[in-house]
């Protein structure tokens, strides 16, 4: 029987939305899906993964109270050779990014990340230039390592009843220091799991430009906050909001666009959502080619007409 190992990402005690998005794509191969659970203590988290997958393993250590690459990529590596793996999967997520090409590397495994379809049982397909093109990956080794973008694909259903295991694994320390996690916290959706999405760009002028226009317009709407990177590069907002290439991919029902010009790096990250609105000065900006409404005007007279009629 083909076993796929899941690596879970946790969101504090539950299993974040982008796992759950990996147990889908998973379930499109024929075999038996075992989650992977890590952390110092992931007590409440195993028993959540287990209502997803037909069984979660559990490695519990000093050494993964902090998500650090090397530590999480040695154990998925030895859970996998354990469990005779002949897939490991996980979201596309920062840290997905960061632990699963050292896992592949460990594994001497080929590796197709970001994918958005599984074609069969080693070919993928996946987004490149900025998802301009999608590309046919084949992988070719005995174990292959996937990473899922949760945009392609809805979340299992919780539907299992999985059993729990232990296992006990000798973790190596992380050869990087962990000093702190400075995490932004809402009380607004997050990007990845809201329906509705509200962008600003460079057309805001200014950090005072979010709070006057996107804000509002957020607590109308109960909004995630997102930006462009040029604009988080400015320290306008926090980082933890750019959409795009080098930020979230996201894909909620409703993306608002206000002041953002549309460079393709902003739109490989939502142009996936099912209705995008453009509000923008510029009547040639590149925005409006992806956007299924356009507003052209200031955004400073516009969105504040808008709120008030919210």
């Amino acid at each position: 029987m083909t076993v796929h190992l899941i690596v879970a990402e946790l969101d504090g005690a539950v299993i974040n939305k982008a796992t759950k998005c990996a147990v889908a794509a998973a379930q499109k191969i024929p075999g038996t899906c075992i989650g992977l659970v890590m952390g110092k203590s992931v007590s409440g988290a195993d028993q959540d993964f287990a209502h997803y997958v037909d069984k979660v393993v559990v490695v519990e250590s000093e050494n993964l109270a902090a998500r650090l690459a090397d530590s999480y990529a040695q154990v998925i590596g030895d859970v996998a050779k354990e469990l005779k793996a002949a897939y490991v999967w996980a979201g596309a997520t920062a840290a997905g990014k960061d632990c699963m090409p050292r896992v592949a590397a460990r594994l001497e495994a080929a590796m197709a990340s970001d994918i958005q379809e599984v074609v069969n049982e080693s070919t993928f397909k996946r987004p490149m230039w900025a998802g301009d093109i999608v590309g046919t990956v084949e992988l070719k080794t005995p174990i292959k390592v996937v990473t899922v973008r949760a945009t392609e694909f809805a979340p299992a259903a919780d539907n299992k009843k999985g059993s729990v295991e232990k296992l006990s694994m000798q973790v190596a320390p992380s050869k990087v220091q962990f000093v702190s996690l400075e995490a932004v916290k809402s009380e607004r959706p997050s990007l990845a799991d809201a329906s509705v999405v509200i962008s600003g760009g460079r057309g805001l002028k200014g950090p005072e430009g979010f709070k006057q226009l996107i804000e509002p317009l957020a607590d109308k709407l109960n909004a995630a906050i997102g930006a462009s990177r040029a604009v988080c590069d400015a320290n306008w907002v926090p980082n933890d909001w750019q959409v795009g290439q080098t930020g979230k991919v996201v894909a909620p029902k409703l993306y608002i666009a206000i002041g953002i010009s549309g460079a393709i790096q902003h739109v490989a990250g939502m142009k996936k959502s099912k209705t995008i609105v453009a509000i923008n000065k510029d009547p040639d900006a590149p925005i409006f080619k992806v956007a299924d409404y356009g507003l052209v005007g200031d955004a400073f007279t516009l969105v504040p007409e808008l709120i008030s009629k919210i």
